[in-house]
């Protein structure tokens, strides 16, 4: 074990937040706002900015599990060596009680303040991130992405719960959406940072598979998240605004999986920029899709 793993620095506020992972925790958000408000059931502001209070905190509290869990393999990837615990900046078990506290805090205000629909959905996404994805899967299978891809899909059911206390087709869309973008989006990130993860020993598809099937794989999920995304407006449960939006934007995130899943495998020296294109726009991509289906909502309803 490295001596950055074993001496311990006073942790700052900053290492706290960092634990939390606050840039994927802004689109966790951004996705439980919008399944909170293509709901039919108008919520109380307050009410709202607990509910979403409360999933980031609970994004939060996976994001600090999961560091505290993989603190071991971060210190091998060139891009988290960085962080708190790898790093040397907080010990392991204020990471532990951090990431406990954040959870049942989290839990327990959805359930008191809002209701417990809402905070049963919370549970179990954030069970399933730290104990199906992070403790199970990751080190394990290669279909750890696939899989795991369910625990970042929950935030726009507990969004739409936490309004209207029940689950209903639209928001199971939503979750089935991106379930099915998760491994397009990681296995592009993956195939350009490989080599971290083969040093961690992380059987990524890219490590484990290959270039050639990852790259196979990538085009084939891409299909049927097209059609998930553009499900919504033909089904009747989404208007004209939301049909452009999603299809103009799904043509074009098929656009790029179609390149990076036709290149045999990358040269040397290649700098992957498709890859990389495909993993940038992704993200972009469910932010536009989310917003056009929460404003296609409160717009046309």
């Amino acid at each position: 074990m490295s001596t950055a793993m074993t001496l311990t620095m006073p942790a700052e506020w900053r290492d706290f937040l960092a634990l939390t992972k606050p840039r994927v925790m802004t689109l966790v958000v951004f996705t439980g706002l919008c399944g909170m408000l293509a709901a039919p059931t108008a919520v109380h502001p307050v009410l709202g900015f607990t509910a979403i209070l409360c999933i980031a905190l609970g994004a939060g509290a996976a994001g600090a599990l999961n560091q505290w869990y993989e603190a071991d393999l971060d210190a091998h990837m060139k891009r988290t060596r960085g962080r708190p615990l790898p790093a040397g900046r907080m010990d392991r078990q204020s990471a532990l009680h951090f990431g406990v506290g954040l959870a049942v805090f989290s839990v327990a205000l959805m359930g008191l303040a809002i209701n417990v629909v809402a905070a049963a959905i919370l549970t179990v996404s954030i069970l399933f991130y730290v104990l199906i994805y992070t403790v199970w899967l990751k080190r394990r299978t290669p279909q750890n992405i696939v899989i795991g891809g369910a625990a970042g899909a929950f935030p726009p059911l507990i969004g739409w719960a936490a309004a209207t206390g029940d689950v209903a087709m639209l928001p199971f869309l939503l979750f089935v959406l991106v379930f099915l973008w998760t491994p397009p989006h990681f296995w592009a990130l993956a195939l350009f940072v490989r080599m971290d993860y083969a040093a961690a020993g992380v059987p990524m598809m890219p490590v484990v598979a290959g270039e050639r099937s990852t790259r196979a794989q990538i085009g084939l999920y891409t299909i049927p998240m097209a059609l998930v995304a553009i499900a919504p407006w033909p089904l009747g449960m989404a208007n004209i605004l939301y049909g452009v939006v999603s299809i103009a934007t799904t043509a074009v995130f098929c656009w790029f999986a179609f390149r990076v899943a036709t290149r045999t495998s990358a040269p040397e020296g290649d700098t992957m920029q498709p890859e990389k294109r495909l993993f940038g726009y992704s993200v972009l991509y469910l932010f536009v899709i989310f917003g056009a289906i929460a404003a296609d909502r409160m717009l046309l309803p």
